[in-house]
């Protein structure tokens, strides 16, 4: 066979045999004992917690049902490390969560790392087994001693209550915007900015080419600066570009007070009519939050 040709500086690279994508439907998922088990522990859970304890936002509720079915929790497979406190249940996030599609390249060693992270934790709050064997969750103990040797140690450690019940919402779970972002479609460093944000900052906003991305602020709340740093656009976007080479250089892409983009960021944060985020927080917004803290 002879050589391929060298590409030129400047010329275009094709496929003769262009890739295809179709979409097919999914095998059929089956419900393990492992995630039955864990998702009715991790309902009694919730139900047993206040309002204020809740890890993400308030319960879910679907207004079509009876208040006493309206809680409708969507279990994430992502790291749920729930341990009991002198003060109740908390929920911890661990250093990877297995989606489920993803235990079938999952090494059982590497799993294992997890299994003995999560049973550290759990030994550190010795209410934890107990308070799970009274809900019924007698096989906690086993999966946090015995080590994950095989597929079946992964499957039973990914259907976890250990790995598989972070309690989202359906917006927050699978969400797609201009919706609600989910945390399937949108990179958790930016999507759990909405779990601690002030509640007048508009995380996500709509980009002039119609794309959906996020901003965050650049400096503390009450600063008088209103300019917007992109923290994600999708990569079809027009701002993908400057947001990639920023990144490449260690530099921010910054949007100006006076664009749309920054306007609808803070538009709950500055008086009505006014051209640019920048300047003196509305004196709504001053009641709703610090002066000095965070914009």
């Amino acid at each position: 066979m002879g050589r391929h040709p060298q590409p030129r500086p400047g010329g275009i690279e094709s496929e003769n045999h262009p890739w295809k994508i179709r979409l097919v439907e999914h095998p059929k998922r089956f419900e393990s004992s492992h995630f039955r088990a864990a998702k009715t522990t991790a309902r009694k859970i919730l139900h047993a917690m206040d309002d204020a304890d809740l890890p993400y936002g308030p319960r879910p509720t679907d207004p079509d049902q009876e208040p006493r079915n309206s809680e409708r929790w969507e279990m994430h497979h992502g790291g749920s490390l729930w341990v009991k406190g002198s003060r109740g249940w908390r929920m911890y996030r661990a250093r990877v969560g297995i989606e489920w599609s993803m235990q079938f390249c999952a090494d059982p060693e590497k799993v294992d790392r997890l299994r003995q992270d999560a049973a550290e934790l759990v030994d550190a709050f010795p209410l934890t087994l107990p308070a799970l064997a009274e809900l019924g969750y007698k096989r906690a103990e086993e999966l946090l001693r015995t080590p994950i040797r095989d597929a079946d140690g992964v499957e039973a450690w990914t259907d976890s209550l250990f790995n598989a019940c972070v309690p989202l919402s359906h917006g927050n779970h699978q969400g797609i915007l201009p919706s609600v972002p989910g945390e399937h479609h949108y990179p958790w460093p930016v999507k759990g900015a909405d779990f601690v944000r002030y509640e007048d900052f508009q995380l996500w906003v709509t980009l002039p080419d119609g794309t959906h991305g996020a901003v965050a602020p650049v400096d503390r709340r009450g600063s008088g600066d209103g300019h917007v740093r992109l923290a994600f656009v999708p990569e079809g976007s027009a701002a993908a570009p400057a947001v990639a080479e920023a990144q490449d250089r260690g530099l921010m892409a910054v949007v100006p007070p006076d664009s749309e983009v920054a306007l609808q960021a803070f538009a709950e944060q500055v008086p009505p009519g006014r051209h640019t985020a920048s300047g003196s927080l509305s004196p709504g917004a001053k009641r709703r939050g610090s002066d000095t803290v965070g914009r």
